[in-house]
C-alpha cells in the first residue's frame, strides 16, 4: 500500500507499511480504532482513507446490519513519510464506456423528493450524489498527475493497492489538527468559469455574492461549528465565503477553526465531525438517514477522508471529492471498473435541470477526456 498525500504543495509519500489497520464490517469499527490508537503509541504514522459509510456507524440511529466490499477504514501503518512522489510511468491510459448510475428522469424525481423533505421541515439541505461509471484501461498514476497538472488543487492525494487505485483531486479540506488548533473548510457554492475576460473576472464576485451559494455555505458553516462545539472550545468561523478559481469553475469555502486536547482519542473526533456536514447536509444525522434512502449506491472513498495522522497525534485529511476510484490490480491489461461520485447541495431554491448542470461542471475536468462532446450513456438498471 502507498499513499501519496500533496496537500498544499507538500509531498509526503508513505510506503511499505509495517501492517495495516482495515475494516470492511462494521462491527469491527471501534475495534480498528484501538488499533489506530496502539499503532500512534507505538510511534507509528498512519496514512489512507475513511469511507463515508463508516460514518453511519458513530450513531446508533444509523447502524446498517451489513458487511461491505469496500473498506470502511483502511489505514496503513508507517516508520516515517518521504519527502518527494512516485515516478509515474510514460504509459498510456484510456477511459470509455461513460454512464451514469442513475438516469436523469429519476434524479429530478429525487431532487423533488428532498425539496418535499425541506418544504416540511426536516432538513435544510442535502448533499446528493450520483456516480459516473467507466471503464480503465492502463495505469492510474500517469491519470493522476495528468488531471493534477491540468487542474491543480490544494488538496490532492493517490493511493494505490493491490486491490483498488485512489485519484484524489480534492480541493476541499476536512480537518487539519496541530497539536491543540483544530480547523476545517467546509465547501458550498459552485460557479462556473466566464467564457470571456469580463466574465470570467467577475465570476468569483458572482459567486460570493449569490444568495442560494451563500445561504448553502452558511448552513454548513454552522452546523461545522456546532460539531466542533462537541470537541474543544474557543469555537471561531475567522472567514467565510472565500472563493477560490479552478480551471473549470469557483467554489467558495468558509473556515471554522476550534481548540481541542492535544491527546484527544482520534475515535471521540471522528464520532464527532465524520462525515463532514458539507457532503451530508443539515441537520446531520437525518440528512445522512435520507441520502441512505435516496442514493443508488455506496459512496465508498467518495465523500469520506483520505490523509494522515502522526505519532504525535497531528493529522490532516482532506474531503475526497473529485476523487475516482479503479478497482482491480494496477498491472491488469484488461478494462476495470471505475467510478466518480458527483453531489451538490440542494436546497429548497434548487431545480433538478440546474443541479444536474452543476453536477456536469464539477465532473468536466474528467468528463473532457472521454470525447469533446460528452454524452455518458443511461443507466442499465
Amino acid at each position: 500500500m502507498k499513499v501519496l498525500t500533496q496537500f498544499e504543495r507538500k509531498s509526503l509519500l508513505f510506503q511499505a507499511p509495517k501492517f495495516i489497520i482495515s475494516c470492511n464490517d462494521p462491527v469491527f469499527l471501534e475495534s480498528s480504532f484501538r488499533d489506530i490508537e496502539f499503532a500512534l503509541k507505538q510511534g507509528y504514522y498512519l496514512a489512507g482513507f475513511f469511507s463515508y459509510e463508516a460514518g453511519y456507524y458513530f450513531e446508533k440511529k444509523l447502524f446498517q446490519d451489513k458487511q461491505y466490499d469496500f473498506p470502511l477504514i483502511h489505514l496503513g501503518a508507517y516508520k516515517y513519510p518521504y519527502l518527494g512522489r512516485l515516478n509515474a510511468p510514460a504509459l498510456e491510459y484510456r477511459l470509455e464506456n461513460p454512464r451514469f448510475n442513475i438516469s436523469q428522469k429519476k434524479y429530478s424525481i429525487n431532487i423533488n423528493t428532498i425539496r418535499d423533505y425541506i418544504a416540511r421541515g426536516d432538513v435544510y439541505q442535502i448533499t446528493y450524489c450520483l456516480k459516473l461509471l467507466f471503464e480503465f484501461y492502463g495505469q492510474a498514476l500517469p491519470l493522476y498527475y495528468h488531471l493534477l497538472k491540468q487542474q491543480p488543487v490544494p488538496y490532492p492525494a493517490y493511493i494505490q493497492t493491490d486491490e483498488f487505485q485512489i485519484l484524489s483531486l480534492s480541493p476541499e479540506l476536512f480537518i487539519q489538527k496541530k497539536a491543540t488548533h483544530l480547523v476545517t473548510k467546509p465547501m458550498k457554492g459552485t460557479w462556473p468559469r466566464g467564457n470571456n475576460i469580463l466574465l470570467d473576472l467577475i465570476a468569483p464576485l458572482c459567486l460570493k455574492y449569490d444568495g442560494k451559494n451563500r445561504a448553502e455555505n452558511v448552513m454548513i458553516a454552522d452546523l461545522l461549528r456546532n460539531d466542533l462545539g462537541r470537541l474543544g472550545a474557543e469555537i471561531k468561523a475567522p472567514a467565510l465565503f472565500e472563493v477560490a478559481r479552478y480551471k473549470t469553475l469557483c467554489q467558495m469555502t468558509s473556515t471554522v477553526t476550534a481548540k481541542v486536547k492535544q491527546d484527544i482519542p482520534i475515535y471521540d473526533l471522528f464520532s464527532a465531525v465524520f462525515p463532514s456536514g458539507s457532503v451530508t447536509g443539515a441537520p446531520k444525522i437525518r440528512a445522512m438517514e435520507i441520502i441512505s434512502g435516496l442514493e443508488n449506491d455506496q459512496r465508498n472513498i467518495y465523500t469520506g477522508a483520505i490523509g494522515f495522522i502522526t505519532p504525535g497525534r497531528d493529522m490532516f485529511f482532506n474531503i475526497p471529492i473529485r476523487t475516482i476510484l479503479i478497482r482491480g490490480n494496477s498491472d491488469c491489461s484488461a478494462g476495470r471498473p471505475a467510478e466518480m461520485g458527483i453531489g451538490g447541495g440542494i436546497v429548497w431554491d434548487s431545480t433538478p435541470s440546474g443541479e444536474w448542470d452543476e453536477g456536469l461542471l464539477k465532473a468536466k475536468f474528467l468528463t473532457d477526456l472521454f470525447s469533446k462532446f460528452f454524452c455518458p450513456a443511461e443507466p442499465e438498471k
